[in-house]
Order: structure tokens, then C-alpha cells, then sequence
């Protein structure tokens, strides 16, 4: 079936006879591969009489060689999917069987893709990045310290080259235009986090998505904020040299040498806030975040400092 999509890529008409002659099947088997294609993939295909069948938009696929060719820098094995449970899953996967890191997992979609908190992430075919960059951490807490604030950084800066100025963070994984979120980070480590470990730092980025019923909070996407479709093997390549370049400095000089630049994007900044761990509720005023990337939040006249996986933020009605 993806055989015949990528037959169907470039956007022009193929007629069936075409199509069955370069699969070697028949016409009635092409027109059944077609329907598949609109119903598990969710693709518009025109069918005109004397001319055959097209996309109704012309698609770009994933590739590593042409990821390989835009970057100037990363040299990590990237993996391409054309659909898996999740890229953070299958990176887990590659971990257990012993390949080595860095190595990047990439899907064109994913039929169980999440984000924090247990979230369903929605991840049409084709359409949005769902990355998965796996490293081996050396040296106790300290490389991990702010870490998933690091990759957040590299991603608004990636998306502010590409034309998305108003890309900004909100704490602690989010990045949002406005109050539209346009990409999330979700990280997951394997082994002894005090002394050797592996880490997948997982990033979903909605680039060509334009309508979806599936998202429970405002959203945006590259393609939304620009008006017009982008090549998502590029955005690959410009975030695997930010990442690279924001991780060596994570590396060398600590989360601390970050913390200032990340609270000058941090959208929520001296905002009033709720912060929302399970059933209870603290709210309070950002203060900013501490050398360790946690949260500080002037609760009263207090300051108090949060930080850990399941705790989300949001904004007061008052503020």
C-alpha cells in the first residue's frame, strides 16, 4: 500500500493501468489499495474519469539521505518508520536490543503516539515531525539537569529561524505561539540516572497539520503561523544542529549556563498561574525557573520551587 502512495507522491495523475503495471497487480486490486489509503491513512485521492488517480496535494516523505544532505553538522543513524506504536517506544525498543546511541528515531505517523501526563498526541500520515533522538548520559544528574528544557530551547529556536517568530516556552515541556501549543518534548530514561543511562529525548512538532478534531487544547502548526507547507526532512536537519549545538553547551557548562536564555522565552514569565500536581492545585506567580530547571513560583509572599513529570501549568483567569 505505501509502495503505491509513493508511485502517488508527486501529485499528478497516474492512471490504474499505470499504477497495477508498476506493482504488478490489477487494476481492481490498485483501486482497493486506494481506498485503504484514504481510510487508514486519512489522504483525499481524486478519481477522474480518463485520467487515473491524485493526491489531492503533492507529499513529501521522510528521508535520511536527504536529512543528512540539509544538515550541516549531525552525523547520528536516523531511522525512518512509515507507521510504529510511537518513535519514544520504538527508540526504547533499539535500547533493549543493544544499538548504540546517539541514533534517531522518525515515523510518518504514529498509531499510539503520547506526551506527558499519559496524553494521546495526534499524529496524522505524513504531515508533522515525531522524533526520537536517543543519547547515552555519562556523568551522574548534573547532564541531566534541565535537560528537557534544553531540548525545548532547541526546538523554539528552530521554529524562530523558520519563520515562526511569536515561538516561545512555557514550562515545562511546551512550546506555544501565543497561547497555541505547535510542539511538545516528552523525555524517558533507561538504566542508572546517577551513573550511566540512556535518554530518548522525544519531540512531536506539528508542521503541515491544518484541521484536526482529535486535540483537546488550541493548537497551531508551522504551515498555520506561515501559510504555506514545509519540507519536513529540513526541519529535521535544522534541529538535529540546534539540538547538537544546545546539547554540547548543556554538556560542557551546565544547565546554568542556560537558565537565563530560557527565562527570556519563557512566555509565562511573572504570570499568574495554577499549577495543576493531581487533584491539588497551587497557584501562584512565575518567578522563573532555578539552576536545576524547576519551577519558581511565589505562592503569598513565599517563594516555593517544583519540579517532576506530572505537573502542568496553566495560566489564571486573572492574569
Amino acid at each position: 500500500m505505501l509502495t503505491l502512495l509513493k508511485l502517488l507522491k508527486d501529485g499528478r495523475f497516474h492512471s490504474g493501468q499505470a499504477l497495477g503495471a508498476a506493482l504488478g497487480i490489477s487494476r481492481s486490486a490498485v483501486w482497493k489499495q486506494l481506498q485503504q489509503l484514504e481510510i487508514e491513512l486519512g489522504l483525499s485521492i481524486h478519481k477522474v474519469r480518463g485520467r487515473g488517480y491524485q493526491l489531492a496535494a503533492p507529499l513529501t516523505l521522510l528521508s535520511a539521505a536527504e536529512i543528512s544532505e540539509h544538515s550541516a553538522a549531525c552525523a547520528w543513524p536516523v531511522l525512518v518508520f512509515d507507521s510504529i506504536d510511537s518513535t519514544n517506544a520504538q527508540a526504547l525498543r533499539s535500547i533493549e536490543r543493544g544499538m548504540a546511541p546517539p541514533f534517531l528515531v522518525l515515523a510518518e505517523r504514529q498509531t499510539a503516539g503520547r506526551g506527558r501526563r499519559g496524553r494521546k498526541w495526534v499524529s496524522p500520515f505524513a504531515e508533522n515531525v515525531y522524533y526520537s533522538l536517543v543519547l547515552r548520559i555519562e556523568g551522574g544528574m548534573r547532564q541531566l539537569e534541565g535537560l528537557s528544557l534544553v531540548v525545548g530551547l532547541a526546538v523554539m529556536r528552530t521554529l524562530q529561524e523558520l519563520g515562526i517568530s511569536g515561538a516561545g516556552l512555557k514550562w515545562p515541556n511546551d512550546v506555544l505561539v501565543g497561547q497555541k501549543k505547535i510542539a511538545g518534548i516528552l523525555l524517558e530514561l533507561v538504566g542508572d540516572p546517577a551513573d550511566v543511562c540512556h535518554v530518548v529525548l522525544g519531540v512531536g512538532i506539528n508542521v503541515n497539520m491544518q484541521m484536526t478534531e482529535e486535540v483537546d487544547q488550541q493548537w497551531t502548526s508551522v504551515r498555520l503561523e506561515t501559510g504555506k507547507a514545509f519540507d519536513r526532512n529540513l526541519l529535521v536537519a535544522h534541529l538535529g544542529d540546534m539540538l547538537q549545538a544546545y546539547l554540547i553547551r548543556h554538556q560542557e557548562s551546565g544547565f546554568a549556563a542556560i537558565q537565563a536564555e530560557w527565562e527570556q522565552n519563557h512566555l509565562w514569565q511573572g504570570r499568574a498561574v495554577s499549577l495543576i500536581a493531581g487533584v491539588n492545585r497551587i497557584d501562584g506567580v512565575v518567578m522563573g525557573i532555578n539552576r536545576q530547571g524547576a519551577l519558581r513560583l511565589k505562592v503569598g509572599d513565599v517563594e516555593k520551587v517544583f519540579s517532576g513529570g506530572e505537573l502542568s501549568l496553566r495560566l489564571r483567569n486573572d492574569s
